[in-house]
Formats: structure tokens, C-alpha cells, sequence
């Protein structure tokens, strides 16, 4: 089944909306991640699973967020070659 996209915007991760969750082995894991988001002021859910392994994806994912790309400044036609042959671009190397 393809997913459509419905024309709604999906909440930031960290507010009242859209809380990030995490799950923790240890009571003193669980002091340390709350007290993470509670200095950045995100919003939050721990589950405290002694016997499943840790998942603190979503702490991470916020704590360091994608920068966008920058695109690279494009030669235009008509400005010199960066070859150096003096030629413009259009008549040297953008064949």
C-alpha cells in the first residue's frame, strides 16, 4: 500500500504533539536522559525496560538535527572558463 501524502503537517519532535520516547535499562539512565530534555525543554516519554536494549534514537536525533544542504555555486555560460584558457565557459568546457 502506498502512503498518499493528506495534506497535514507532522509535529516537531520534542513538543506537546509529537513527545520523543525513549527507553532506558536502568533507573540512574533514566535520572540522566530526563534530565537531558528537561535542560532543552523537550517533551518526553521514558519507559524504564530493565530487559530490552536501550533505544534513545529520537535523544539523539535531537540533539544533533541535519544541517540543510548548500548547493554549490553553478558556473554561469558566459563567464570564464575555470580552466584558465581565457575562453568562456560556454566555448571551452560546457560543451
Amino acid at each position: 500500500m502506498e502512503k498518499i501524502f493528506d495534506g497535514k503537517k507532522t509535529a516537531r519532535l520534542g513538543t506537546e504533539k509529537r513527545p520523543a520516547a525513549v527507553h532506558v535499562q536502568t533507573e540512574e539512565r533514566l535520572k540522566e536522559v530526563a534530565s537531558i530534555f528537561e535542560e532543552n525543554g523537550w517533551k518526553f516519554i521514558v519507559g524504564l525496560e530493565p530487559d530490552e536494549p536501550e533505544d534513545i534514537s529520537d535523544l539523539e536525533l535531537l540533539l544533533n538535527t541535519p544541517k540543510p544542504a548548500k548547493a554549490e555555486k553553478r558556473i554561469g555560460r558566459n563567464e570564464p572558463c575555470p580552466c584558465g584558457s581565457g575562453k568562456k565557459y560556454k566555448k571551452c568546457c560546457g560543451k
